[in-house]
């Protein structure tokens, strides 16, 4: 069914090369910050689920 559509569209064939280029810069842009990311940076996010000492961590609550 949809390949009937497909043939009428004119050059429909360079739509999935776009999509490969993009999601191949994407993830190598991604792949790239996440090797120059700051050590310290690093760190200080894996450590913030733990951090007792953070605002916003007490609950308020009353029983």
């Amino acid at each position: 069914m949809f390949k009937h559509y497909f043939e009428q569209i004119q050059n429909i064939e360079v739509w999935p090369i776009i999509s490969l280029i993009m999601f191949f810069v994407f993830f190598t842009s991604t792949l790239i910050w996440v090797l120059f990311l700051d050590k310290s940076y690093l760190e200080k996010m894996k450590s913030l689920p733990f951090d007792d000492d953070a605002e916003g961590t007490e609950t308020n609550l009353k029983i």
